[in-house]
């Protein structure tokens, strides 16, 4: 049977998903290009602001990949991808500022944060078993099993919405800082910008495309019930 609840609800997100990762890449291609008038790499850029922020317990390491960038919370170690690690681009040194901020945030007790911490463990149970729970539940008619996969599946899009004012406070920190410190140029900054908020997109579009999901499962539930 043709499946209108993921039309309705899961394919226009997974074509922003696709436009955005497409924006992510070649935005940061572009910006790749140009080298900050500081000639500062991104690992040196992100030491910068760990100390201007007084943080002394956060490890930096080079990662392989592109756009592979993160900070682990629970190691204490801000991992910068092979393009910015090194590199003395506008788009390196906003990557790194970046990561900084979830480091800051890590730092400073920041409630989104330590809430998408907490909810890590049930967000890859839920991912994993939610929706083949929710499924089967379907299939069978058995409302109990239906409940409780949908249950999972939403803890793990709580995580996806969770996440989206931690990506955001980590890109407007990194924006204050580099403008307050002064380690890149007003028009370099503008960059930075374009980078970051087309990276936010990317999980703007995962957690429409979650919300989708849970949508699309809650319907067929209501469906198969009546």
């Amino acid at each position: 049977m043709f499946d209108v609840y993921y039309l309705i609800f899961v394919v226009p997100a997974l074509i922003l998903s696709i436009w955005a990762q497409y924006k992510v890449k070649s935005t940061f291609s572009k910006y790749s290009q140009e080298t900050n008038a500081r000639g500062i790499k991104g690992a040196q850029a992100a030491a910068y602001l760990l100390k201007v922020n007084n943080i002394t317990d956060v490890k930096i390491e080079p990662i392989s990949g592109s756009l592979t960038d993160h900070y682990s919370p629970t190691e204490k170690i801000l991992r910068l991808s092979e393009p910015v690690y090194a590199q003395p681009t506008i788009a390196a040194v906003g990557v790194a500022a970046h990561e900084t901020g979830h480091a800051i945030q890590h730092a400073t007790n920041y409630g989104p944060l330590v809430l998408r911490s907490a909810l890590v463990p049930v967000a890859n149970i839920g991912s994993a078993a939610g929706p083949i729970l929710a499924v089967l539940g379907i299939a069978l008619s058995f409302g109990f099993l239906t409940n409780i996969g949908l249950l999972l599946f939403a803890a793990s899009v709580l995580f996806y919405i969770v996440t989206l004012p931690v990506e955001f406070n980590a890109s407007n920190r990194a924006l204050k800082i580099l403008a307050k410190t002064g380690t890149l140029s007003e028009e370099e900054l503008k960059g930075v910008k374009k980078v970051l908020s087309a990276a936010a997109m990317t999980y703007v579009a995962s957690a429409l495309t979650a919300i989708g999901n849970l949508l699309r499962m809650i319907f067929l539930s209501k469906n198969r019930r009546n």
